[in-house]
């Protein structure tokens, strides 16, 4: 089974723990973690780094973690949960489930404008990883299973699909997303998005 942690908030491209106490040493370590992680990439990002910029004790830090896969682990447990309720937040916009499904694309350019085009977090994690490291692999599979979870759900809503057409149409539009993302990122445009958008209403036979 996956673990699975509290909610995160997201703020000026940082993963915090929302909390009014001071933050624990473990809080500390996910938060630096977090950024290092997604701004320089997994393989470039040392322990001691991770130490260093924590502000925490060595010994300190292997109390809460045995190891850098530990902590990615965490790091993409809390981002799941903050990105799915940017998400959802943004696509709760929409009116109807086709205005939802395209409100994907809205927070898409809301999301990649605001990090500089950096791109997922576990499309980049995955290819900077050392084939051994399932456990942050199982990460990003649960990640995109329920992105792709969430879209045929929301296909369902109204019925205007059946379980089977809403299947089939989800999983498309995740292919969709996911080129956008990474073109997006290649070209720190927006333009995939919009091309990707434009795409899916035609998919949807949106008018």
């Amino acid at each position: 089974m996956l673990k699975t942690y509290r909610p995160v908030c997201y703020f000026e491209k940082r993963l915090y723990i929302c909390t009014m106490k001071k933050q624990s040493v473990r809080e500390r370590i996910i938060e630096t973690a977090s950024d290092l992680f997604y701004t320089q990439g997994y393989n470039q990002t040392g322990i001691n780094q991770i130490i260093a910029e924590a502000g925490v004790a060595k010994a300190s830090m292997y109390q809460h973690f045995r190891s850098k896969e530990a902590i990615a682990v965490e790091y993409l447990v809390a981002r799941h949960y903050m990105w799915m309720g940017k998400l959802e937040a943004c696509a709760s916009k929409g009116k109807t489930p086709k205005d939802k499904v395209l409100g994907c694309f809205d927070y898409l350019i809301e999301w990649l404008t605001e990090v500089d085009f950096r791109g997922c977090g576990w499309q980049n994690i995955i290819t900077d990883l050392p084939s051994e490291h399932d456990k942050i692999k199982d990460q990003a599979i649960y990640h995109k299973n329920e992105l792709r979870r969430w879209l045929r759900q929301k296909l369902e809503e109204g019925n205007l699909y059946t379980t089977e057409e809403a299947q089939d149409l989800g999983d498309q539009v995740l292919i969709l997303i996911e080129g956008a993302i990474i073109l997006s990122q290649i070209q720190k445009n927006c333009w995939p998005i919009d091309a990707a958008k434009k795409a899916c209403e035609s998919l949807l036979n949106y008018k």
